[in-house]
């Protein structure tokens, strides 16, 4: 038994002082206090001091770091990114792909299928090593607007169609987690249908869809928004577009790129006034560049610069080099959010939203010991895979 003893921990939804965490097994045990609970003389503890104690990061929209990219990366170069996420706080990832060949997408699709089977199986990670688990895929593309398409190479989109799903559903073995996809394209409604009916995060975005397109895909089962403001109709006040549905509707989860760049503070704020605590998820749209100095790095099929950590291609934004703690920070400091709060838009609300079982997002006796220890200032100080990380 491994005994974890710190300031505070943030289950997110609860704050506990003086909180205790004991781990067996790789799960958590139970959770107290050190006035309810005391340390078994057997169980290893360790003081975190004034450490906070969090679930780890779940990043359900991300493409790479640490050079690589999750489309071209090989299962022997995965773990490296693996363990640079966790020098972020990051313990569980949805890999993102982009629009690409056909042919080349279900490739990489059966590559990140070997991955998350090889993560789901026995561990054969060396002892005391640490990474994050790759937990489903987020397909984004190819079923995106030409007009709202971003850096996603136009040849490379398509229509809707029950066969290419089934087809991209095949190749990733079920492994599809997450998908994004305009809901005013023909056939869309259709496709999120049948996506949604496979317990799939049908994700409206990459979209010009006026009012009515954007209702019509969530009442075909779209539960969410992918990269809010980025890459969408913009909002006019009488013409209100997708956006309108996105931030007034409290059924729909959605998330946000909160680096300064993307979007600027003022409109973070906007945004997590209309999703609340409950409805608000952080994620990091990183590519390889993420964790890398300024050049050129590969994003699928495309090539983007970084400079002064911006991520371009053309003049365009593709992507980021964000990271999911910078994110949580920036949350606290665009919009006030206190750092449980901040915490639970990057692991809560994006578990419960794509569905994860436990063990990610939320802290509680039987769930799989992924956490972060976090300083007072939301800074990583140390990251627990399934009890691994001491």
């Amino acid at each position: 038994m491994i005994v974890l003893a710190a300031n505070r921990l943030y289950t997110p939804q609860e704050e506990i002082k003086n909180a205790l965490v004991f781990i067996e097994d790789g799960l958590i045990s139970a959770i107290s206090s050190r006035y309810q609970q005391e340390i078994p003389k057997s169980a290893k503890a360790v003081d975190l001091a004034d450490g906070i104690l969090a679930p780890g990061f779940v990043d359900i929209h991300m493409h790479g770091g640490a050079g690589l990219d999750v489309m071209r990366a090989s299962l022997a170069e995965l773990p490296h990114l693996n363990r640079f996420l966790t020098t972020h706080g990051v313990t569980g990832y949805f890999p993102t792909t982009v629009a690409a060949p056909l042919d080349q997408t279900c490739v990489a699709l059966e590559r990140l299928a070997g991955a998350i089977e090889a993560a789901q199986g026995p561990q054969t990670v060396k002892d005391g090593e640490v990474q994050a688990l790759p937990l489903g895929i987020h397909l984004e593309g190819p079923f995106l607007s030409h007009k709202r398409r971003g850096v996603h190479p136009p040849e490379y989109l398509a229509e809707p169609t029950l066969p290419i799903f089934e087809r991209l559903w095949q190749a990733a073995r079920g492994h599809v987690r997450m998908m994004t996809i305009a809901p005013e394209l023909p056939g869309a409604i259709e496709v999120i249908a049948e996506a949604a009916r496979r317990n799939v995060l049908v994700s409206i975005g990459h979209s010009d869809a006026v009012l009515e397109a954007a209702r019509a895909g969530v009442k075909a089962g779209a539960r969410h928004a992918t990269h809010t403001f980025n890459a969408m109709r913009p909002l006019d006040h009488r013409d209100p577009g997708i956006l309108a549905e996105v931030l007034t509707n409290s059924q729909l989860t959605a998330d946000i790129i909160v680096d300064g760049i993307h979007v600027m503070p003022e409109v973070v704020q906007l945004f997590l006034k209309a999703k609340g605590l409950e409805r608000a998820v952080l994620i990091t749209d990183a590519t390889a560049a993420a964790g890398m100095p300024d050049g050129m790095y590969q994003l699928g099929p495309i090539q983007v610069e970084v400079k002064n950590g911006k991520c371009t291609m053309g003049g365009k934004l593709a992507g980021s080099v964000l990271t999911m703690d910078r994110a949580v920070r920036n949350v606290t400091r665009f919009a006030g959010w206190s750092l449980q709060d901040a915490v639970r838009a990057a692991t809560l609300n994006p578990a419960r939203a794509a569905g994860l079982a436990q063990g990610h997002g939320a802290l509680a006796p039987g769930a799989e010991a992924n956490l972060v220890v976090l300083s007072p200032d939301g800074e990583v100080r140390r990251t627990i895979v399934r009890g691994r990380g001491f």
